[in-house]
């Protein structure tokens, strides 16, 4: 799955805690809309006292003014950046000629403006030119845990959804305060393959928060055959899961019958984590573990034989 970036976790996405928290300009369309979950909707001549309303950020023409317009995104999940999409969805007179992206690793609480006003931001993206009413992508290759992103429209015009690809990395000072969910991707957690995403992605499994609608989870076609779904998850790091929650919320008549978890060693060794186990419709099921001998760290949750859940949470500690 890791060979298209989009298969990644949009880690800028409002579900994941991402928030646009600043822009020079959003005279027509509100800069909030750049993090929204989904595409970009558009009803034609739907038109409010500054002109036609997009679902996207969009500032007003330049006149007389020098400069591009920016807006500064707070990644949900901090981490590092695999590739970036801009999408113009619906802007076709009225999108960039060129856009730019950069990003900063910024420690505590600072206010937006004095974000703005840094000077330090690092480019991810070099000034490239986009399309109107496109999708494209932009592969980037850094290695670096970056917390904000900083998206720059040259000179101005609209976009309707930023996506900030990536693998989450957590706070190394938070680290070793308490038992952590080593499934969540705000500690590095990341979905390495699945049976089936027919429905919606198995990267919300490991998203912070409750799922508020079916939509929210993971849910897999219905089978046909003699076989079963599955997820396999690498870890935050190796470790050893004393608690296990799994989340059948929203899922009344499609969840599954039942579910285990095997764990997977350095060497590849499999480690009976949670043996086939029944689970119930609507319900966060929470399953006390003998931690394996060995620290695992990957997992493979198997569900019997299809269906849909809405969170998968490991709770334990990492290895030494």
């Amino acid at each position: 799955m890791t060979d298209d970036f989009t298969h990644l976790p949009d880690l800028a996405v409002r579900p994941l805690g991402g928030s646009v928290i600043w822009a020079n300009d959003e005279f027509f369309a509100e800069k909030e809309n750049l993090v929204n979950p989904g595409p970009a909707e558009y009803r034609p001549a739907t038109f409010g006292h500054k002109g036609q309303i997009y679902d996207g950020w969009e500032t007003r023409r330049h006149r007389g003014k020098p400069g591009d317009d920016a807006a500064i995104v707070r990644l949900g999940v901090p981490g590092v950046i695999r590739g970036i999409v801009v999408d113009t969805a619906w802007f076709t007179g009225n999108y960039p000629p060129e856009v730019s992206v950069s990003a900063l690793a910024i420690d505590g609480y600072p206010t937006a403006e004095q974000i703005a006003e840094r000077t330090d931001w690092v480019p991810l993206l070099d000034r490239v030119k986009v399309a109107g009413d496109c999708r494209t992508p932009f592969t980037v290759d850094d290695e670096n845990r970056w917390t904000h992103v900083k998206l720059t429209m040259h000179p101005d015009g609209g976009v309707a959804r930023l996506r900030v690809h990536g693998e989450g990395r957590p706070d190394p000072a938070l680290l070793g305060l308490g038992p952590l969910d080593l499934a969540a991707l705000e500690n590095g957690a990341l979905v390495l393959d699945c049976s089936n995403r027919f429905y919606s992605s198995p990267n919300q499994l490991l998203y912070p928060g409750q799922a508020r609608v079916m939509g929210d989870g993971w849910e897999t076609a219905r089978r046909r055959d003699d076989g079963n779904d599955w997820v396999r998850i690498k870890l935050a790091g190796p470790g050893a899961i004393r608690l296990a929650e799994i989340d059948t919320s929203c899922f009344l008549g499609n969840s599954p019958g039942a579910a285990s978890l095997t764990g997977f060693t350095s060497d590849g060794t499999e480690v009976e984590i949670m043996p086939r186990t029944d689970l119930l419709p609507d319900t966060r099921h929470r399953f006390a573990l003998t931690p394996a001998g060995a620290s695992v760290e990957e997992v493979r949750l198997d569900i019997y034989p299809d269906g849909g859940l809405a969170r998968l949470r490991l709770y334990g500690e990492l290895s030494a």
